[in-house]
This record gives structure tokens, sequence and C-alpha cells, in this order.
């Protein structure tokens, strides 16, 4: 049975997470297809980058990660004292990094 994060998630008892991510069907994130032979290693640094991105934007830090040819391995840290110091206004800067909407009009 699936759990909300909330419930799984606790950075009072640990700030550590290890998080696995996993393409599925055969298909590759990076490397290349031995059935095809086709290759995605081009997408190696996409995913990196990314990855960097979002650590940034979500007050998490990267402590260790693998980029594998169909799954991925991150180790990271929540960091509780930079969250603790973002006011309201920095989470929706932080937030509008990632998605451009408007917010205008809206309440």
């Amino acid at each position: 049975m699936t759990a909300a994060r909330r419930q799984l998630i606790d950075a009072e008892s640990t700030p550590f997470y290890h998080v696995i991510n996993r393409c599925v069907r055969r298909a590759f994130l990076c490397g290349e297809d031995s059935q095809s032979g086709q290759s995605y290693e081009h997408r190696r640094g996409w995913i990196v980058d990314k990855i960097k991105q979002l650590a940034s934007v979500f007050c998490i830090d990267v402590c260790a990660y693998a980029v594998m040819s169909n799954h991925y391995h991150l180790v990271l840290k929540i960091d509780v004292e930079q969250l603790k110091q973002l006011s309201a206004e920095a989470v929706i800067s932080r937030w509008m990094t990632l998605f451009s909407t408007s917010l205008k009009g809206q309440t």
C-alpha cells in the first residue's frame, strides 16, 4: 500500500534519503541500447544539470549520484536550516524559476 510522502519523510529524524528512479519497458536513459544500437549518452549531461537545478530550488544537497543506463541513484540531504529561513515570497520565486506561469489576478 502506498503512503503520502509526509508520512515517509521526517527531516527531523534524518535529513538523508536514497532516491532511485528507473525507466520502464527497457527504455534507455543514457548509454547505448544494444538492441537498436542507438546511443543516448548525450542525455547524461542533461540529467546532471537538471539534478543540480532542482537541488538548488528545493533546498536539497546532493551528497552522491550515479546515472546508469536505465536508472539513477541519488543520495540527498534536506537542508532544514535553509528551508526554515525561506519566506513565502522566496518559495514562490523559486517555484517560478521552474514553472513560468502568471499569478496576476489569482487569489
